[in-house]
């Protein structure tokens, strides 16, 4: 099994066992604690995901331009179906009943929130 593979089966793994406990981020409905807790490993930490995840996995870039802009015209909707059923491939786990709604709500409002790409204090602002 070719090692990439083996590292989203792995990922997967965890995080799907995780969500048996149904307390991933503490109870936390804070969208940044959410999204610090379960998103960062793959998106990154300011939303633009490491060059290893975006080769093995082909993880979005959640600061491009165009995801942008189809989050602005749809709102925070569109980020939130996705954490709900996961991405089309399943390479992205769906979030639905491994974290409670309020917790999906909170953090697909931080994603589409325009201070999201911005990148709050400390995080890297230069491409990678």
């Amino acid at each position: 099994m070719k090692s990439w593979l083996l590292d989203a089966v792995v990922a997967v793994m965890v995080l799907g066992a995780g969500a048996c406990n149904r307390d991933l981020v503490g109870g936390s409905a804070d969208g940044a604690t959410v999204y610090a807790t379960l998103c960062a490993t793959c998106h990154g930490p300011d939303g633009r995901p490491p060059a290893a995840m975006v080769a093995r996995l082909g993880v979005r870039d959640l600061t491009a331009p165009e995801l942008r802009a189809r989050i602005a015209a749809s709102g925070a909707g569109l980020v939130e179906q996705q954490v709900r059923h996961g991405s089309q491939n399943k390479l992205m786990p769906a979030f639905e009943g491994a974290i409670s709604d309020a917790q999906i709500r909170a953090v697909a409002a931080y994603v589409a929130s325009t201070g999201f790409t911005g990148g709050g204090a400390g995080s890297a602002a230069a491409p990678r």
